[in-house]
């Protein structure tokens, strides 16, 4: 089991910066492929990025490539997402997720790839 708990969400005005902690506790953090997630009302959950368990290897949805660099600290079991120049439209719940799965990243893009979840932090962006 992997036990997953998310932190750093919060309201700021467009075009600040959030970072976003996850911090894993349980099985070994280091050799799970983890990503964030995100869910907007109405709408699906989407994969915002996710980070191989031997980084440097990362991906991106196209709608954040080159503001929200994701990166993990496996010393201390934590996954990050360091989120700039936000936009309204990144208003949304952002979920911490795990996967096993000993699978390319790119594959790794849907919900029911990732085994663990943590509870959500709301993230809202004011204009």
């Amino acid at each position: 089991q992997v036990q997953l708990v998310e932190s750093g969400g919060g309201l700021v005005q467009a075009g600040g910066p959030l970072r976003l902690s996850c911090a894993a506790s349980g099985r070994v953090f280091s050799r799970h492929n983890m990503g964030w997630f995100r869910q907007a009302p109405g709408k699906e959950r989407e994969l915002v990025a996710n980070i191989g368990w031997r980084s440097p290897d990362t991906t991106y949805a196209d709608s954040v490539k080159g503001r929200f660099p994701i990166s993990r600290d496996n010393t201390i079991n934590t996954l990050y997402l360091q989120m700039n120049s936000l936009k309204t439209e990144d208003t949304a719940v952002y979920y911490c997720a795990a996967s096993a799965r000993n699978e390319f990243l790119v594959s790794l893009v849907t919900p029911t790839t990732y085994d663990y979840w943590g509870q959500g932090t709301q993230v809202i962006v004011s204009s």
